[in-house]
């Protein structure tokens, strides 16, 4: 007997959605966070206490989320005081320093493996807390914060977690 259709499109819809990561950006911060990512997710606004889920696919590597401030939009297009990505709501390139960033490499090794970090190397804007569900949560409160990258050649704050974990993104922790 042959699958139906829809059974085939189900499987396929659970297939793939297995192999991506779900990134929970929350903004904790008494005011108003524009958060962005790349290469995935673009931009959008995130009011206090809201949340933003992103899915990002496996293999996905250099990928960035930072918190924007200080903005002003008219539709999609406007300008940021901090990480603003050329005037974009929807950023497809890294944004302008300062900007704490969250960066992470997605199902390496074979898909087995994930690295993330935070990094101030470009400045720092935000208090970030960056962590996946069955790894270390870095927290990052300052611009000499000793959880995140501070220079270039600091090779000693990446994390790791199994390939394809879920992620959590939070805004002043």
């Amino acid at each position: 007997m042959a699958a139906s259709p829809i059974l085939l499109l189900l499987l396929a819809a659970l297939v793939a959605g297995a192999s991506a990561s779900t990134f929970t950006i929350t903004n904790n911060c008494g005011f108003t966070v524009w958060p962005a990512a790349t290469p995935v997710g673009g931009g959008t606004q995130l009011n206090p206490g809201g949340t933003w889920t992103i899915n990002v696919p496996a293999g996905t590597s250099s990928g960035r989320v930072w918190g924007r401030t200080g903005c002003s939009f008219n539709g999609g297009s406007g300008s940021c005081q901090t990480g603003d990505c050329a005037g974009a709501l929807s950023c497809t390139l890294s944004g302008q320093p300062p900007l704490t960033l969250a960066e992470f490499t997605l199902g390496t090794s074979g898909g087995n493996q994930d690295f993330y970090d935070i990094s101030v190397i470009d400045g720092y804007n935000l208090a970030m807390a960056f962590a996946c569900t069955t790894g270390d949560r870095i927290v990052c409160m300052g611009s000499q914060c000793p959880q995140a990258y501070l220079f270039p050649d600091d090779n000693s704050k990446l994390h790791h977690c199994p390939g394809n974990s879920d992620y959590q993104v939070t805004f002043c922790p």
